[in-house]
């Protein structure tokens, strides 16, 4: 008998849970990426929601996208009214990525909707969806992981990892993320 840490190597490899249509999406987005999503200038941010949403992205044509913004699949990509993506943001959306009104996700960060089962010796794909709310801020270089709702006007400050959810109008930092302060907009 194997000891339970010992992997069973003697198993085959675990099938993609995509379907071919969503194979064939994806080889198409990225065709499309790179002809007429990414060469675009950055000041045609209605040229590129229209491509999105010729892929099934829900985007609002007040949205902000930047050209070199990586999305794994805009039929999973919903953008609210006056939001913004900035530049080599990347977007993993295997599961739906919401981004409410108001919010933005600052540049090299990166929104990761899946991971795999570590207890499943194929490691088989988990996938959980992410919430950005209203006014919410994710600052640059941050992660936030499968199944994370940052709440309506939070903040996750530069370079944090943020795995479990952020509270309403609340700023957090670090790795992993913890709660620094409350957030107070001044009028």
């Amino acid at each position: 008998m194997k000891p339970e840490t010992q992997l069973d190597t003697s198993r085959a490899a675990c099938p993609s849970s995509h379907s071919m249509a969503n194979k064939i999406g994806r080889v198409l987005w990225c065709v499309c990426w790179w002809l007429l999503f990414r060469p675009s200038p950055r000041i045609m941010f209605r040229w590129r929601v229209l491509v999105l949403r010729c892929f099934g992205a829900t985007v609002t044509a007040r949205s902000r996208i930047d050209p070199t913004v990586r999305i794994w699949a805009p039929w999973n990509l919903v953008v609210g009214r006056d939001s913004s993506i900035g530049h080599h943001v990347d977007v993993y959306n295997v599961a739906t990525i919401t981004i409410g009104d108001h919010a933005t996700v600052s540049q090299y960060s990166y929104l990761c909707a899946a991971s795999h089962d570590l207890a499943d010796p194929t490691m088989r794909l988990v996938t959980s969806p992410i919430r950005i709310g209203d006014a919410a801020w994710v600052c640059a270089k941050a992660f936030v992981g499968p199944g994370v709702t940052v709440h309506q006007g939070a903040v996750v400050g530069a370079c944090g990892v943020v795995t479990k959810d952020v509270p309403e109008w609340m700023i957090v930092a670090g790795n992993p993320a913890r709660e620094i302060r409350k957030r107070e907009i001044q009028s």
